[in-house]
């Protein structure tokens, strides 16, 4: 049993069920299970969430999720192939990131290491 304070789930804004699950699969493998409609549960390496069609997304200042990548050149011209846009890239003290916003409007960062 995880102790109190575990970040077990996350959930996203999802008002377009059918891209982000195209989008997330072709992009990182993600796998799915539908619970209807409007709302898709996601695994990822042992990390689960979902994107619930019910949530607005917020344009700023909301959470970000921050997703690794052993490749962050490659991984982003894969993000960028599968029509997202990014918005901005940096360098910081022990690596680089890129932020990218999801078919649904979602800010999402990837990070790599130094």
């Amino acid at each position: 049993m995880p102790p109190d304070g575990f970040l077990d789930y996350i959930e996203l804004p999802g008002p377009d069920i059918p891209a982000t699950k195209v989008f997330y699969g072709a992009t990182f493998g993600w796998k799915f299970t539908d619970f209807g409609p409007d709302y898709v549960a996601f695994e990822c390496a042992g990390r689960r969430g979902g994107f619930n069609a019910a949530r607005k997304v917020v344009s700023q200042g909301g959470p970000l999720v921050v997703l690794y990548a052993t490749d962050l050149d490659a991984l982003e011209a894969k993000v960028r192939a599968a029509g997202a846009d990014i918005l901005s890239r940096e360098t910081f003290t022990g690596g680089r990131r890129f932020h990218f916003r999801d078919p649904n409007g979602n800010e999402i960062a990837v990070w790599t290491k130094a």
